[in-house]
């Protein structure tokens, strides 16, 4: 809903930097994703990694909904991202509007042993996941 609040978030949290921002055709827009009178401005951001994001903020049709799924619903999706220190990007994206939906853990077995996890939802539904390594920073919100 708020592009601007979207790549703020993810300047501050995850470092990326936009690319491109522009409104896109509403006729192409629409038959693309099969959903009539659509317009939707659309931000490129990109990380010092090289990874890239693409977000989208639909201004019209009305009545847009906001989807809250848990996230083992079907349907659910989520971003995922590598943090140094997660303690430090939970308090960036609070600060953000966006908090935890459970408990940090520290993962027990398999290939992320010892990494710390978290999941994230703003408050127009967008869920993330962050994920640091196991040795990175000191842990203070575990479960």
């Amino acid at each position: 809903g708020d592009l601007d609040a979207a790549i703020h978030l993810f300047e501050d949290v995850f470092g990326f930097t936009v690319i491109s921002r522009a409104p896109r055709d509403p006729a192409i827009i629409s038959r693309v994703i099969g959903v009539p009178g659509v317009e939707v401005e659309i931000a490129y951001m990109r990380s010092g990694s090289g990874a890239t994001v693409e977000l989208l903020s639909y201004r019209a049709p009305d009545g847009v909904k906001t989807f809250l799924p848990r996230a083992c619903d079907l349907g659910s999706l989520h971003l995922g991202f590598n943090v140094d220190d997660i303690d430090a990007a939970l308090d960036k994206a609070a600060g953000h509007g966006v908090e935890p939906m459970g408990a940090v853990v520290v993962i027990d077995a398999g290939p992320n042993k010892g990494s710390r996890i978290a999941y994230l939802r703003s408050h127009e539904g967008l869920v993330l996941e962050l994920i640091q390594a196991p040795n990175n920073g000191a842990g203070r919100r575990q479960a």
